[in-house]
């Protein structure tokens, strides 16, 4: 296992929440209009990550293992040492980021289970073959043996730093153990993988999205109670501690998601969903004029809640209002997945187990 690099240097004096309501759910907007759905592949089982070529085609993680190339609705199975991949409860092949270079370099990462941890492996695409460059590029994540709280959502900083949101695998020490990459934000080097701890104090971070400012959000799976939406914050704690200061054996899921009793600096959430959660997952910011006045929305996927939130955010990262378009309201399962394509267009994986779908939406 490999030890935790420049911990020190990313764990900055964290500032406190910009969010109109700290904490609190945000008034609902009416749902915008002329939003348009259609699949673009279908048949996938568990697509947990849309990645674009520069050509327009989808590389597409299935958590049981595969890899897949989508071309113009057409599927094909890449040919990649996948073998030591782990697919068990929600853990398995995860997050995927083209690297920004892929015209010249070939390169992606990818990052999954394996018997022992939870790692971070960079490919090289020949054809339909991809073959591992850095293995590992990073290793030594924590992992739960069922899978459990394996986050592993991959993100691109807008200084090209790779972002990684890890969960705690449902250990209760970890989230507030600066030590361990497991329960935090993690912000690395996409060419050598050193780096360390953005954020910490977190459950299960399962999206991060950057805005073209360089705002950083997070969505985050909250237990019973309490998804929350986070502004990211360079060393900041987010104030999940179901070890209570150490003095719980077990892993305590009654504790606040953020315990501003307990650390009275942790930053508190800028949306929260209360009660029931809706287990929100993947975040994107929607940019471009195709957009209209959606322009700058953080679209927000859910899978027990089976929708897209769409949350109007402000400049300084509040969340002013919540749209939940009915075209994308309990209409396709479970939605996981949301990437931003080059046309522009969102695109959201499904994720039912059986003929998952990517589908794509625009706005008309």
């Amino acid at each position: 296992m490999r030890r935790v690099v420049g911990v020190a240097a990313l764990l900055l004096v964290a500032g406190c929440s910009t969010a109109e309501s700290p904490g609190g759910s945000a008034p609902p907007a009416d749902p915008p209009k002329g939003i348009k759905v259609e699949v673009v592949a279908d048949g996938l089982s568990h697509p947990w990550e849309v990645g674009f070529l520069p050509d327009g085609r989808m590389l597409v993680t299935e958590r049981p293992g595969r890899l897949v190339l989508v071309d113009k609705g057409q599927k094909t199975q890449i040919k990649a040492d996948l073998g030591d991949v782990v697919a068990r409860g929600e853990g398995g092949l995860m997050g995927l980021l083209v690297h920004p270079d892929f015209a010249t370099t070939k390169r992606f990462t990818a990052c999954f289970n394996t018997a022992n941890d939870i790692r971070l492996v960079t490919f090289e695409l020949d054809g339909f073959q991809a073959s591992r460059v850095k293995n590992p590029l990073r290793d030594g994540f924590p992992a739960n043996p069922s899978g459990r709280h394996s986050g592993c959502r991959l993100s691109l900083d807008k200084d090209g730093s790779l972002l990684v949101g890890t969960g705690d695998t449902a250990r209760a020490s970890i989230p507030q153990d600066r030590n361990s990459l497991g329960g935090k934000v993690l912000k690395l080097n996409l060419e050598t993988g050193e780096g360390g701890v953005l954020t910490y104090g977190h459950r299960n971070v399962q999206g991060v999205a950057v805005r073209k400012d360089g705002l950083i959000m997070a969505a985050e799976h909250g237990p019973d109670v309490d998804d929350e939406v986070n502004v990211i914050k360079p060393g900041a704690n987010y104030g999940w501690d179901p070890s209570k200061g150490g003095t719980e054996g077990g892993y305590d899921e009654d504790v606040p998601m953020t315990d501003l009793e307990r650390f009275p600096d942790a930053v508190p959430a800028v949306w929260s969903s209360g009660r029931p959660t809706e287990a929100i997952c993947d975040a994107v910011f929607l940019e471009g004029a195709e957009w209209g006045d959606m322009d700058g929305v953080l679209a927000v996927t859910a899978l027990k809640g089976s929708k897209v939130l769409l949350f109007t955010v402000t400049v300084e990262g509040g969340v002013h209002s919540v749209s939940i378009p009915p075209e994308l309201d309990d209409t396709h399962g479970r939605l996981r997945g949301a990437e931003l394509g080059p046309d522009k267009a969102l695109y959201v994986t499904t994720s039912n187990g059986t003929n998952d779908k990517v589908l794509k939406v625009t706005r008309g």
